[in-house]
């Protein structure tokens, strides 16, 4: 085998220890709530919808602020650190990244719909 072949296989090997490393990391930032949960809380909280504007203008939760993932370093302060978030992309994966950068800014109640707007069979509104 060559060296390059096993310089490849190396950063490979790196990049996927690094990516489940962040996914249960970020797992454990953001509690995961099934539809049920979800439903109970989130009317109580903020309710953010991270994925981007022509999807939430495609359809989103009745009563979600849409704070693009892609806009969130910008926009943060406009989530208040001090009550819960709850957060929703299309399948679960961005609200991670999402929470991730929220802990580090000193959110605590952080909470994302399992599955994502995919999974949703409440009311929904679209422009």
């Amino acid at each position: 085998m060559s060296a390059n072949l096993f310089i490849f296989l190396g950063i490979l090997v790196a990049f996927i220890t690094y990516s489940v490393v962040m996914y249960f990391y970020q797992r454990k930032l953001v509690k995961n709530l099934n539809e049920e949960e979800f439903r109970a809380g989130y009317r109580k909280a903020q309710l953010i919808d991270i994925r981007e504007p022509d999807e939430y203008k495609a359809g989103h939760i009745l009563g979600a602020r849409n704070i693009p993932l892609s806009q969130i370093r910008m926009r943060y302060k406009e989530i208040r650190p001090d009550q819960p978030v709850y957060f929703y992309c299309q399948n679960g994966l961005r609200t991670g990244r999402a929470g991730q950068f929220l802990k580090k800014k000193g959110y605590k109640e952080l909470y994302q719909l399992q599955g994502g707007f995919k999974t949703w069979t409440g009311k929904i509104k679209a422009k």
